[in-house]
């Protein structure tokens, strides 16, 4: 065996000054498998440290957006009111007035309008003379389009969260 370190190259006069070498200088007094046995060991921890942080991060987006929506008792409160909300699911501006209530949405008194081929109008949209989307109609039987959800609130008397 040589008396020579593999790490840095230096040369020394026994085996005896080779080890204490290695062992102050490089930390490597260990045998070899002992070595890859510590770094085999950290790599583990460090992979278990990344599947706590990602699980950690699942469990934080499931619960934001399993509770109850922020706007779940104004849209209860809208479909209670008689309101009704006609739209198609091609209809971007329908998109964007659903995605107003965000995980509420559910809730809102929402009628689709539009056959499945987007070809044409269900019967019961046509047959009381939707023409656009979206369209709200409200039991005094007005009618507008898009509203901002303080005019929605105006509009049924249901008050805002």
């Amino acid at each position: 065996m040589s008396d020579t370190c593999f790490e840095c190259q230096k040369s020394f006069p026994s085996q005896q000054a080779l080890e204490q070498h290695k062992k102050s200088k490089h930390n490597t007094a260990a045998p070899i498998s002992n070595r890859e046995n510590k770094k085999s060991s950290k790599k583990m921890m460090a992979w278990g440290i990344i599947l706590v942080l990602i699980l950690a991060f699942g469990y934080w987006i499931f619960s934001a957006f399993s509770g109850p929506g922020k706007y779940d008792t104004f849209a209860k409160c809208i479909a209670d009111s008689g309101a009704k909300f006609y739209g198609a699911f091609w209809c971007t501006h329908c998109q964007d007035q659903k995605n107003l209530f965000g995980s509420s949405k559910k809730y809102l008194p929402y009628i689709e309008c539009s056959t499945p081929d987007r070809s044409g109008q269900l019967a019961e949209c046509s047959s009381i003379g939707i023409e656009g989307y979206p369209t709200w109609i409200f039991p005094d039987n007005s009618r507008t389009n898009f509203l901002s959800l303080a005019e929605l609130s105006r509009k049924t008397s249901c008050p805002l969260p």
